[in-house]
């Protein structure tokens, strides 16, 4: 943690709906004028697009069909935690970005699936870092020790998957095999490395349908923010003002002491409620140390 350099980190899986609370967030910082250094886990990578594929192939040749980019072989980990380190440190630190398709790589000539080259980032008053392995721990690394908010968006795994399976078929023209494959080689991965993290979380946001999804393999469509409940968890309650987000959040309730649920429909209204406050705190804090 640092109150110079503030850093906060959204982790979660493929699939979970990360990219939504970035969303969210960018939106915050776009409304309070927070100038912020935006990191995708993506760019954390250790393969590229056609590297992996052949990386993939050859751990399999060996009879390992559970390699994959959750996992600390595909990722690097050590420059991951020299970033948040740094950027705690100084206010920087070096990062790249992930080409992810045609118009993310047109900018840069470059082929989608590659990476740009490292460069250290600008100067900005905090960094936001949305992806993986934002709260991930191992005997070598411990990234969770540095964000000073880290949130963790954790749909039940049913719900996880349905949203998987429809992005992968939908934008990515994937079949219903070739995506299951795909869940079921990161396994042990997401075992291991992605659910530790939501215990080291400030904050999670579960979303839960309440429709059926007994088979999420079959599923015509991804249940709507209607028909879900969001169940919000705070690691540390204290300093929550519960009563205000109760009347503000119509149909909510608390669960436990530290647990509110609320209606799906409001979950961002519930994460800007929740987060602007925090925000601000940050950037008040940044100030004050900065002016010392």
């Amino acid at each position: 943690m640092s109150i110079k350099h503030p850093i906060i980190a959204i982790t979660g899986s493929s699939g979970a709906g990360t990219t939504s609370v970035t969303r969210t967030f960018q939106n915050i910082f776009r409304r309070e004028s927070v100038d912020a250094a935006v990191i995708e886990g993506d760019a954390f990578h250790r393969y590229d697009r056609a590297a992996m594929r052949a990386k993939m192939a050859e751990e399999e040749a060996r009879g390992n069909r559970n390699f994959s980019h959750f996992g600390q072989e595909a990722n690097l980990f050590d420059e991951l935690q020299a970033l948040f380190h740094d950027y705690a440190e100084t206010g920087t630190g070096r990062s790249r970005k992930y080409l992810h398709d045609e118009q993310e790589a047109a900018p840069f000539k470059q082929p989608p699936g590659t990476f740009t080259e490292w460069q250290n980032l600008p100067p900005s008053q905090l960094m936001f870092y949305e992806g993986l392995h934002g709260g991930v721990a191992t005997g070598s690394v411990d990234i969770a020790r540095y964000p000073d908010l880290l949130i963790g968006v954790v749909p039940v795994i049913n719900l996880e998957w349905i949203q998987k399976l429809h992005r992968d078929k939908n934008t990515r023209g994937y079949s219903t095999e070739a995506v299951t494959d795909v869940i079921l080689r990161r396994m042990p991965d997401y075992v291991n490395y992605i659910c530790p993290q939501f215990t080291r979380t400030h904050i999670n946001f579960q979303r839960v349908p309440v429709v059926d999804t007994s088979d999420p393999f079959i599923a015509r469509s991804i249940p709507t923010a209607d028909e879900s409940i969001v169940v919000i968890r705070f690691a540390n309650p204290a300093g929550i003002d519960f009563p205000y987000l109760l009347s503000m959040l119509h149909d909510s309730w608390m669960s436990r002491a530290n647990t509110l649920v609320v209606p799906g429909g409001k979950m961002e209204l519930a994460m800007q409620l929740i987060f602007t406050p925090m925000v601000w705190r940050l950037i008040e804090r940044r100030k004050k140390a900065l002016a010392n």
